[in-house]
């Protein structure tokens, strides 16, 4: 999958791993993907889809930070999760906001299949382990899409490796080593004004 990466994902990864702003920066990713994700949604069904993307982007939280506990890279931390919403996307045939075409699921999946073994998660069930004891708020499903599917927004040919665009443009596989001690201040959600109040 093609990503990017800058100073603000390693800023947001620092704050997910800080007690003090964990919660401030949960909130603000949170906010963010289902923002993003609704824009690509179709207008007709963005309001009813809203509840299940906010549950679904928090528990992908969790993922990302077991990821990381297990030695996962940034990059490959947060293709993890992305690749789990796909799979939530295509579930509910919402194939307008999957980033990689159907055709791509398996790719996605065994390139991390340890991981995902390890925590229940499969194409059929992209939480696993992660999902909250009472679910996600239900969505309507549109299974007649899947027979013809359209992804408007997608990116074919990068399930190979999580690839990364930096900030200068560059295509770079792997992704990038962030900084030693990056500024928590800059994190999705966190700001100076939110650190103080905490």
């Amino acid at each position: 999958m093609k990503l990017r990466q800058n100073a603000r994902h390693f800023a947001s990864r620092k704050a997910l791993e800080t007690p003090v702003v964990r919660s401030v920066a949960t909130a603000g990713l949170v906010r963010l993907h289902t923002k993003v994700f609704l824009e690509k949604a179709d207008p007709d069904h963005r309001d009813e889809r809203k509840d299940h993307l906010d549950g679904l982007f928090d528990a992908t939280i969790d993922t990302y930070l077991r990821a990381l506990q297990d030695g996962y890279s940034e990059a490959e931390a947060r293709e993890i999760t992305h690749i789990q919403a796909n799979f939530d996307f295509y579930n509910h045939g919402w194939t307008e906001m999957m980033e990689f075409p159907a055709d791509e699921l398996e790719d996605h999946y065994e390139r991390y299949e340890e991981f995902f073994e390890t925590w229940g998660i499969t194409i059929d069930d992209p939480l696993g382990q992660f999902t909250p004891p009472a679910g996600l708020p239900e969505a309507p499903s549109a299974p007649e899409r899947l027979d013809d599917p359209t992804h408007p927004h997608a990116e074919g040919g990068f399930a190979d490796d999580v690839y990364v665009e930096t900030e200068d443009g560059d295509l770079v596989i792997g992704g990038q080593d962030g900084p030693d001690d990056p500024d928590v201040s800059k994190a999705v959600g966190v700001s100076d004004e939110e650190l103080e109040d905490q």
